[in-house]
């Protein structure tokens, strides 16, 4: 608190969870003293290294790609699905999820959806670690639908740029999210990120209109199970629509959120 009160600027990692520790949900007991610094608090999204995160030259992908020559990821997608068991075809969307197995990261609305995944022909990968109920509940989950359900319990660096770069779609359902950087490497990958509006997440990703076919992913508002799932139907209705999928995937790989840019 002595911190907030007597420096000269305040500043976090986008400008929407700037606003949104002013408020008593989201400020942790701070907000008053925050709300009294409003003036002299900003919010700069944070930037990834884009060298790090680099499907064009990345040695641990099964081929490479960019937005000029997106052929490569086809590859990673079948290279995905091979090391997950599942059936290789491109006509399969498939979304992957790096993540903390927490509440926070919006896996209590997300568990139970996964059946509804699995009933719309979803292939789901993912990987993180976290809280055991959730360790279980996945690993069960991938018993049972072991032909669409990869559940990866552990951190592997190198798998995670194997998911980033084979699926089609990125979930991030947090219930906050300060900025997130899962999102922004996923545009780098090409990957549709579908994420909740809160914090970072809603100053970096601006949902798809097909008719216009302007924005860079799927966003829903509140924190529900079945809302969750409608944004999924979203995304997969562009996703059979090839000439809107080749334009969302073209507009992600466009954004810019290096740190050369967030510095400016």
């Amino acid at each position: 608190k002595a911190g907030l009160v007597y420096s000269d600027v305040l500043t976090t990692v986008s400008p929407r969870y700037a606003e949104e520790i002013q408020t008593k949900e989201y400020g942790c007991g701070m907000e008053g003293v925050l709300g009294a610094r409003r003036d002299d608090l900003v919010g700069i999204v944070n930037g990834i290294d884009p060298e790090e995160w680099n499907p064009e030259t990345d040695p641990d992908l099964a081929a490479r790609f960019s937005a000029k020559k997106p052929e490569g990821k086809a590859a990673c997608k079948a290279g995905l699905q091979k090391e997950n068991r599942f059936k290789v075809d491109s006509r399969i969307p498939l979304a992957g999820i790096i993540t903390r197995l927490a509440d926070q990261k919006g896996l209590d609305i997300l568990a139970p959806a996964v059946e509804g995944f699995m009933k719309r022909g979803v292939q789901l990968v993912l990987l993180g670690t976290g809280e055991e109920k959730y360790h279980q509940l996945f690993q069960e989950l991938a018993k049972r639908y072991p032909t669409q359900l990869g559940a990866h319990i552990l951190f592997d660096a190198k798998m995670a740029k194997r998911i980033y770069a084979g699926s089609d779609i990125f979930l991030m359902p947090s219930r906050y999210e300060p900025c997130g950087l899962g999102q922004l490497i996923s545009f780098r990958f090409g990957t549709v990120p579908l994420v909740r509006e809160t914090g970072g997440l809603a100053d970096t990703v601006h949902d798809f209109d097909p008719k216009t076919g302007k924005g860079t992913g799927f966003v829903f508002k509140d924190y529900d199970t079945s809302v969750l799932l409608k944004t999924l139907d979203r995304a997969l209705a562009a996703f059979r629509d090839e000439k809107a999928w080749s334009k969302l995937v073209k507009n992600v790989m466009k954004c810019d959120f290096s740190w050369a840019s967030s510095s400016k």
